[in-house]
C-alpha cells in the first residue's frame, strides 16, 4: 500500500529522551538521563485505599464517561491550591501535562508563527509543537531567567512565549521575582501571551519560588500544572488554567482528541488530596531531592576538579545543567559514558536554534547518594579520557 503521509508528520521526530531511557535499561547503568521522579516517593498505599473507596462509594460513575472538563471537585481542589484567585470554571484536566502542551499548539499556532522560547528550553515542549510547523526563537536567557531586552526586541508577531519559571528542564534555574516582574510587564505591553509550565514549582528545598507569572496577568497566561511530580507520573494526570476567552477552544481541542481524562485517575487523585494530604507527602519528596541534589554537587566538585566543567546549584526540582571544556561534543561523548554503565543526557537538543554541545542535563532524584558517587566518577573518567585524545588530535594537527 502506498500510505501518504501528511506533510505535519515529518515534523514528528522521536524524543531524543526516550531514545536514551531505552540505553538505560540496560543491566547495570546508572541513569542520570531520564526526567524520572524517585519512584520512592509514590503514595502507594494511599491510592490503594483511594481506589478501594472510589468503587465502593460510586463505583460505576467511576467507570463511566465523564465531562470533558474534568471532575468538578478535583477542578475546586485544583482552583484552591493555587495562590491567585482562580475560578474552577478555568480549570481543565488533562491527560498530563504534556496535554495541555499540545492542545495549546493546536488552539495557538498556524504554519509558520513565530512562538518565543527560553535558551535552552523543554524539548517536550518543541516537540508537542512542531507538528503545528511553528517558527521557534529562542529568547536569551541567563540565570535569573529570560532576558528582558532580548524578549522585548523578539516580541513584535509572537503567538506567545514558552516559559518554565521555577526550576526549569532542562537548567534547573528559577527566574528570580525581580525578572518575572519584568516579563510579565514587557510582555504585558507588547500583547504577548505566556504559556506558563509549571510541573516542578512544589520541588523547592529551602525556599518556595516567587508567584507565579499567571498570578500577575491572569488574563495574558495560560497556566500548566502536573500531579506527575507530587503524586506519581503513571497517572498522566495534569491541569490547565486558562483565560475564559481562550478556554472555550482549549476545551473543543481537548474533546476531539480523548473525549476527557480518565475519570476513575480523576476521582482517585480527589480522594488522595483530601485532608491535606499533599501538605505533608510533599515536604517528603523535598527533604530526598535536596539530599540526592547535595550529593550530586559534592561529587561534581570533588570528582570535576582540575577538568574546567561547570555547574549549577539548582533551589528544587530534578535537574542540574553543566557545561563541559570547549571542544567536548556530549552527543559524542554519551556512548562512551555508558560504556562506563553511567547515562545522562546531552544539552544541544534542548535549544530552539543550534545548540551548544558542550552541555548536558544530570537528573539527581532517582540514583541513591552511592550510585550518584559512583556514576560521577565514572563520567569524570570518561571525560578526562576524552581530554587526552582531543589533546592529541590537536597536537596531530599541530605537527602536520
Amino acid at each position: 500500500m502506498n500510505w501518504k503521509l501528511a506533510a505535519r508528520a515529518a515534523k514528528m521526530n522521536p524524543s531524543v529522551l526516550r531514545e536514551i531511557l531505552k540505553v538505560t535499561e540496560r543491566p547495570g547503568i546508572i541513569s542520570l538521563a531520564g526526567g524520572l521522579p524517585s519512584p520512592k516517593t509514590f503514595p502507594i498505599q494511599a491510592f490503594a485505599d483511594a481506589c478501594a473507596e472510589v468503587l465502593h462509594n460510586d463505583g460505576q460513575a467511576a467507570l463511566q464517561y465523564a465531562a470533558s472538563e474534568g471532575y468538578g471537585p478535583l477542578r475546586q481542589a485544583v482552583a484552591d491550591m493555587l495562590p491567585w484567585e482562580v475560578d474552577p470554571s478555568q480549570v481543565l484536566i488533562t491527560t498530563g501535562s504534556q496535554q495541555g502542551l499540545d492542545l495549546v499548539a493546536k488552539v495557538l499556532i498556524d504554519p509558520g508563527s513565530k512562538v518565543l522560547v527560553e535558551t535552552p528550553t523543554y524539548l517536550g515542549a518543541l516537540q508537542a509543537f512542531g507538528p503545528m510547523e511553528p517558527h521557534p526563537v529562542g529568547v536569551a536567557s541567563d540565570d535569573d531567567g529570560v532576558v528582558v531586552d532580548d524578549l522585548v526586541a523578539k516580541a513584535k508577531d509572537a503567538r506567545f512565549i514558552y516559559l518554565l519559571p521555577n526550576f526549569q528542564n532542562p537548567t534547573g534555574r528559577t527566574m528570580t521575582e525581580e525578572r518575572r516582574a519584568a516579563v510579565s510587564a514587557a510582555a504585558a505591553a507588547a500583547g504577548l501571551p505566556i504559556v506558563e509550565d509549571n510541573p516542578y514549582g512544589e520541588l523547592w528545598f529551602d525556599e518556595a519560588p516567587p508567584l507565579p507569572l499567571a498570578a500577575r496577568n491572569p488574563e495574558g497566561v495560560i497556566y500548566l500544572g502536573s500531579f506527575s511530580k507530587v503524586l506519581a507520573p503513571g497517572l498522566r494526570l495534569g491541569f490547565l488554567v486558562a483565560p475564559k476567552s481562550i478556554y472555550p477552544k482549549l476545551l473543543q481541542a481537548k474533546q476531539a482528541v480523548d473525549l476527557h481524562t480518565p475519570i476513575f485517575t480523576q476521582r482517585m487523585v480527589s480522594a488522595v488530596m483530601k485532608d491535606g494530604f499533599l501538605d505533608t507527602h510533599v515536604p517528603t519528596i523535598r527533604a530526598l531531592y535536596k539530599s540526592q541534589r547535595d550529593a550530586m554537587m559534592a561529587a561534581l566538585t570533588r570528582e570535576m576538579k582540575g577538568l574546567d566543567v561547570k555547574f549549577n546549584a539548582p533551589k528544587g526540582g530534578m535537574f542540574l545543567w553543566a557545561r563541559l571544556p570547549e571542544g567536548i561534543d556530549t552527543v559524542t561523548l554519551l556512548p562512551k559514558a555508558v560504556e562506563r554503565n553511567v547515562a545522562f543526557v546531552p544539552g544541544a537538543p534542548f535549544y530552539a536554534g543550534e545548540g551548544d554541545p558542550r552541555t548536558l542535563r544530570l537528573s539527581f532524584v532517582t540514583a541513591s547518594v552511592e550510585q550518584i558517587d559512583t556514576a560521577i566518577a565514572a563520567l569524570a573518567q570518561t571525560l578526562r579520557e576524552e581530554l587526552v585524545l582531543l589533546g592529541d588530535k590537536t597536537l596531530a594537527a599541530a605537527q602536520i
